[in-house]
């Protein structure tokens, strides 16, 4: 099986880089996280004009998907970049929506008008949607207040949730959480299960991308430091120590690279093991972005702990990602139990 990437893929993924390093996301980060969501919602539309969203989407709701693989490139670059936002849990959603509108008989099918009207909406980029599955992802919604809608998926029913509770501290200030409440049902019945079982693979694949582009940012500016901060008179990053934590940093990150790629070629085809592939890349991206977080914090030493430096964005997120959309533990008990 090939998992590199083709010349059309990694055509895609500089476009993508060469955007968002011009478009100053850190500020876009810290205005997110202070309620003030204008500089990522431009942002989200240059995305949407990129065709982001659109991997997500099937063409016959305006989209050019779903492309599993090519979400994965663009989520890569996504947290490289540290863009806000319910990012995974739109593209989840409309994963979501997707399975539920397929002709299928039943109560259980989605009403094709809502299908309709959210899939188009979100492959443009106009809709930004939030997903709530708390036996997947918890009790909480992310970015509640910035969606134009929250989708909750509680047993056999989704519904459109009405309101949010009261905004949660996080460890990463960029990623507010809050309880929906109330709601109208949209679907019920037992291919709901089937549906939100998808959509929390895709959700997983996709916080799998945003790890391994994290810890790949976070290494590179580690690097680029080591070189300038200086000890008894020569760089820090001439020393043995510092290069092998470095190095081990760098295996991990190559290491989770190809079976992100396997994973999102295991969900591209519907391959019976994809989600244990899934899990397992979800595990050892984050994992490794983890791990590039704390080398970038102690290698940064003091500097590294000021919210000042964009570097606490970066690093901010890697624990939030690592647990998000299946920990650790139960990424590890997937994988052991395929």
């Amino acid at each position: 099986m090939r998992f590199l990437l083709d010349d059309e893929q990694r055509e895609f993924a500089r476009s993508l880089d060469a955007m968002l390093t011009a478009a100053d996301t850190p500020t876009a980060v810290r205005a997110w996280a202070a309620g003030d969501t204008a500089p990522g919602r431009a942002l989200w539309s240059r995305l949407a004009e990129a065709g982001v969203f659109a991997l997500a989407v099937p063409e016959r709701h305006d989209g050019l998907g779903p492309l599993p693989v090519e979400l994965a490139v663009s989520f890569t670059e996504l947290g490289r970049h540290a863009v806000p936002g319910p990012l995974v849990e739109t593209v989840a959603a409309a994963a979501l929506l997707d399975r539920l509108g397929d002709d299928r008989p039943g109560d259980d099918r989605l009403d094709d008008a809502a299908a309709a009207a959210w899939l188009p909406q979100i492959a443009s980029g106009k809709a930004v949607v939030s997903l709530c599955m708390p036996e997947a992802g918890g009790p909480y919604a992310l970015d509640p207040d910035a969606a134009d809608a929250v989708l909750v998926v509680e047993g056999d029913t989704v519904r459109l949730a009405e309101a949010h509770g009261p905004v949660q501290p996080s460890a990463d200030p960029a990623r507010r959480l809050a309880r929906p409440l109330g709601g109208t049902v949209l679907a019920r019945g037992p291919a709901v299960a089937d549906a939100a079982a998808h959509a929390a693979e895709v959700a997983a694949l996709a916080t799998a991308a945003q790890s391994l582009g994290l810890g790949r940012a976070l290494l590179d500016r580690t690097v680029q430091y080591v070189k300038q901060r200086t000890q008894f008179g020569v760089a820090i990053g001439s020393f043995q120590a510092v290069k092998h934590r470095l190095a081990d940093t760098l295996i991990a990150l190559e290491f989770a690279q190809p079976l992100l790629h396997s994973a999102a070629l295991a969900l591209a085809e519907g391959a019976d093991h994809r989600s244990a592939e899934i899990a397992a890349a979800k595990v050892t991206a984050g994992e490794a972005a983890y791990a590039a977080a704390r080398t970038a914090l102690q290698l940064h030493g003091a500097v590294g702990y000021t919210e000042e430096l964009d570097l606490a964005l970066w690093i901010r997120k890697a624990r939030p990602l690592r647990d998000a959309w299946g920990t650790p533990a139960a990424c590890r008990a997937r994988v052991l139990a395929s």
